[in-house]
């Protein structure tokens, strides 16, 4: 999970920024990506002025709409140009944006067991921003890939009179068949209200935090994740079958609550 010191140092650096997003002087499709002072701030504290590649199109694509219909319910596809191998594989991607109270929506570790890093799910959007996704390849490397999104009140939207009704539930979905050692596209499907605490009408904290996938006892994936991802998360992966096996996902969230579901999987050779 994100450690705890090292959120609180970037909370504190860039708290005098949401402060100027609020007073609407920051409009962020009227700058570079690389004067936003929440970047900045991130750019230093989380990843220590490595120098990151910002022409990522070999390596990993993001694609986000650029008017958001519903702020809330955002879908965001992450793309990956090569296929993950036990030589070169991406080990984690983070998903920033930047104008978000809490600008790090989520950091996934991938393994080559993945056989594809790339990764779908929804965010929340709380002000027009940059989204990005930062890449850290094996050997250290790291690629970012940059878009902008007109968008508000996402974080701070009300939830549903049935939200939390049946927090855990999960169930997996397949939508082709699962051949040996080929990459697999798998959609799992979490209930869970994903409260943020930041609506005037409610202001219950409660989300998933803390998420991990696995296939035949192996790690596929695992993902720290904040109230930027919407109520009822989705991710669509990649798994890599090399045997018959058991595809496994657990979770946490803030209140400790635990769940898992599982799916007997039985590929063709």
């Amino acid at each position: 999970m994100l450690n705890a010191m090292l959120r609180s140092r970037w909370m504190a650096a860039i708290g005098i920024v949401f402060y100027i997003a609020a007073s609407g002087t920051v409009h962020a499709q009227r700058y570079n990506p690389e004067e936003s002072v929440v970047w900045q701030q991130l750019h230093q504290t989380v990843f220590e002025q490595r120098p990151i590649n910002a022409s990522a199109n070999n390596t990993i694509r993001l694609d986000i709409t650029a008017r958001a219909e519903d702020a809330s319910i955002v879908p965001v596809v992450i793309r990956t140009i090569k296929p993950q191998s036990p030589e070169r594989y991406i080990k984690k991607l983070w998903l920033i944006i930047d104008n978000n109270p809490s600008p790090i929506g989520v950091v996934f570790n991938l393994t080559p067991n993945s056989g594809r890093a790339d990764i779908e799910t929804r965010v929340r959007v709380e002000n027009s921003t940059f989204v990005r996704v930062v890449a850290e390849t094996n050997d250290g490397s790291l690629f970012m890939d940059v878009k902008t999104i007109a968008a508000a009140g996402g974080c701070s939207a009300p939830g549903g009179a049935d939200d939390g009704a049946a927090v855990g539930r999960m169930k997996f979905k397949l939508d082709e068949a699962v051949e040996l050692n080929k990459p697999t596209l798998a959609k799992l499907m979490v209930s869970h209200p994903n409260f943020s605490g930041l609506s005037q009408q409610d202001k219950r904290v409660q989300y998933v935090k803390h998420l991990i996938v696995s296939y035949a006892g192996k790690e596929i994936m695992s993902a720290d994740i904040d109230f930027t991802i919407s109520k009822n998360p989705t991710f669509n992966f990649y798994f890599l079958p090399t045997e018959i096996g058991e595809l496994k996902a657990e979770i946490v969230d803030t209140n400790e609550l635990k769940f898992e579901t599982s799916l007997a999987i039985k590929p063709e050779s």
